[in-house]
């Protein structure tokens, strides 16, 4: 009797596979079997890539003569400590009677590649029956659906292609930058050190991360603050008081003056203090509405969580890493809870988009959300999300947003409570898109003292729309924005309440909390109306420097090639791949903290360089510059997607992955500028205690 096989990439997900199956299943020694069916499975990689010395004993010595290493054809090995369940792997791939072998691994470019690793080591025949089950969680359904629906293999050759072309990239940047870095500036770096003798580890992906780091450590020591002086008005009306912020606009005494720093604050005290002399002679305590401004502002629900947008969260909320938000969404996938983790899209497909009730309707039993996913299905605002922002097949790739799947609460019991607060998280965030938009009241005023104009701003919240979701239960009164609260309003001095300097400068915008009768009093105010002045003050305020990065920063930076975009809106609108891949990036951190080039602190996941690391960004600023370039690292991506797309060849990429590496090792052979960093290592080391 003919079976079929099915290959997954963990032991867990393979129990799911069986379980699914509803055969008969047998324990075998690293299988089980029924006999409709085999479930078998790697334990992450099985096969990797061979060190150069396995292709030339001689290149086991580190020489500068045998750099570029570039050979023609790659070898691969069996990892040694997994090697017995590759045997039992390859001999399941090659029996006779199994006529169907159904790839299950993980659905995105690594399993692609683990599985294909595994097929080339093991020389599975072409002839045999090859299908890719590809899924979006672990639900009965969706496996079952994955199965019914599973392509020839390939159907996927083109992401086989891109993660063969990644390890491989990856593969010769390392060995041949690492090497002739070491080779060139090691002696130089342990000397100055005056440490054990280390190797000078580079990457496509790291090296850039901890350039932006270095870089923005150095901006930080850089910055000299400024301080600068703004001039306040007490306003009175309604016998409630609030402040009016002064500014140079045209028709000012100070209207492009120079004695400015922006045009809400001057240089100088005494200059300040002078625009109070003036305005309180001969003063009559009354200012003038020369403008009243009422509208109504939407805000709509925020997209939803893709990898990297639950890792910055995550790191805001509980303060733990991207690879600790990694390893708990992976587990809450693994335990049915929630969809595919490793996904870069903030959308849904069409597809899902027509089944949504299910999930919703699973989220009834969950007792944080029940009241909302209760109504959603009530009202029935669930039916119209395909024609809204939240569904969009254009820019999702292998796979949809990071939802609860609605199913396998009761595993919920068995995970940590960090766990359960991020199921709480993404729970939250998935049904607030079936609401409706919060609505604020804005009223913008601008009072006039003789020729002087002070500005203010109200913003009350009239309807919290989507907001009434997102309180998370585990968080502070404090903390939490008080979102079902419509009776209070902000009243802050600059515009929306954001200073009206650039960004780093810290003024203290007033936010006074009002009922909502003044703001209904307030909107009967008209232009030309007396308002009562109470005095005037300075304030002072200073520019601050850049933010350093923390841990959900930096994954979002390196999702947007380099720029830390805060504006959800904007980093929605950004195409690209941004810096490695949403799998590999916490990954790519962690290596960088575990061998000492970075610092992470674990309390406030701030990041920082150490001496070692701005030593290593030194020496790769002075030899390979271009692999500090944010964009340029962003582009080797891309790359990698139009191969995955189809849109470029395999060949086409090699030829120019060969040629970049091979120039920029042969320029750095011919490099005689290790003394020279003496220079930059010294101005590094002023900043480390000894």
């Amino acid at each position: 009797m003919s079976k079929s096989l099915y290959i997954s990439e963990k032991p867990s997900v393979a129990q799911e596979f069986a379980k699914a199956l509803k055969f008969n299943f047998k324990k075998r020694d690293g299988y089980i079997e029924a006999d409709e069916a085999i479930v078998t499975w790697c334990v992450g990689h099985l096969v990797t890539m061979s060190y150069p010395d396995v292709y030339d004993e001689s290149l086991k010595k580190w020489s500068l003569t045998t750099l570029p290493f570039l050979p023609k054809d790659f070898l691969y090995e069996v990892i040694p400590d997994v090697s017995k369940q590759f045997n039992t792997v390859k001999s399941l791939l090659h029996r006779e009677d199994v006529s169907v072998i159904y790839v299950c691994t993980d659905s995105g470019r690594e399993g692609e590649y683990i599985y294909r690793l595994v097929d080339q080591l093991a020389g599975v025949p072409e002839t045999k029956d090859k299908r890719r089950v590809w899924i979006d969680s672990q639900t009965e359904e969706e496996i079952l659906r994955g199965i019914r629906e599973a392509k020839p293999l390939s159907a996927y050759n083109h992401i086989s292609d891109a993660a063969y072309l990644r390890a491989k990239e990856d593969y010769l940047m390392g060995i041949n930058f690492s090497r002739v870095l070491t080779l060139k500036y090691g002696q130089a770096v342990t000397n100055y050190l005056q440490s054990k003798w280390t190797s000078i580890s580079v990457g496509r992906v790291m090296t850039c991360v901890l350039g932006m780091v270095v870089k923005r450590e150095r901006e930080i020591r850089a910055f000299v603050k400024t301080p600068f002086y703004r001039v306040i008005a007490g306003i009175n009306t309604f016998g409630k008081e609030f402040d009016g912020e002064w500014r140079a606009v045209e028709g000012s005494k100070y209207y492009n003056s120079h004695l400015l720093y922006k045009e809400n604050g001057f240089k100088a005290r005494e200059s300040a203090d002078q625009l109070i002399i003036e305005l309180t002679t001969d003063f009559d305590n009354q200012g003038v509405i020369e403008k009243i401004e009422k509208k109504k502002e939407n805000k709509n629900a925020p997209l939803l969580f893709n990898l990297a947008e639950l890792q910055n969260e995550c790191s805001k909320l509980f303060k733990i890493s991207p690879d600790e938000t990694l390893k708990i969404v992976q587990e809450l996938y693994e335990k049915k809870l929630v969809t595919y983790p490793r996904t870069d899209a903030r959308v849904l497909s069409t597809a899902v988009a027509k089944e949504i009730h299910k999930n919703i309707g699973g989220l009834r039993n969950y007792a944080h959300v029940s009241e909302f996913a209760n109504e959603i299905l009530e009202i029935g605002s669930y039916k119209n999300i395909a024609k809204t922002r939240y569904v969009n097949d254009k820019q999702i790739t292998d796979h949809y947003a990071i939802i609860p799947t609605g199913q396998g609460l009761s595993a919920l019991n068995a995970v940590t409570p960090t766990a359960k607060k991020v199921y709480e998280t993404i729970a939250r965030r998935f049904l607030s898109i079936f609401y409706p938009a919060a609505v604020y009241q804005k009223i913008s005023l601008v009072v006039k003292v003789k020729e002087e104009s002070f500005f203010s701003n109200f913003k009350i919240l009239e309807s919290p729309g989507y907001m009434k979701v997102t309180n998370l239960s585990f968080m502070t009164k404090k903390s939490a924005p008080s979102a079902n609260n419509t009776q209070t309003s902000k009243a802050t001095s600059g515009d929306d309440g954001q200073s009206t300097g650039d960004n780093g400068d810290s003024s203290e915008n007033q936010e006074d909390v009002f009922d909502a009768d003044f703001i209904n009093n307030m909107k009967t105010l008209k232009k030309g109306m007396l308002l009562t002045i109470t005095g005037f003050s300075v304030k002072e305020g200073e520019t601050s420097p850049p933010k350093r990065y923390n841990s959900g920063s930096m994954i979002l930076a390196m999702e947007n090639a380099g720029q830390l975009i805060e504006d959800e809106e904007l980093r929605s609108q950004i195409k690209g791949s941004g810096i490695g891949t949403s799998a590999t990036r916490a990954e790519i951190l962690n290596k960088l903290i575990k061998i000492t080039y970075l610092n992470l602190n674990k309390k406030t996941q701030i990041i920082t360089p150490t001496l070692l690391g701005e030593m290593i960004y030194d020496v790769v600023n002075a030899s390979i510059r271009s692999l500090l370039n944010p964009e340029l690292t962003a582009s080797w991506e891309k790359g990698l997607t139009y191969v995955a797309n189809g849109d470029i060849t395999s060949e086409e990429y090699m030829v120019k992955l060969e040629n970049f590496v091979a120039k920029m090792t042969n320029g750095v052979k011919g490099l005689n500028n290790q003394y020279a960093l003496r220079q930059y290592f010294d101005e590094a080391a002023k900043n480390y205690k000894k």
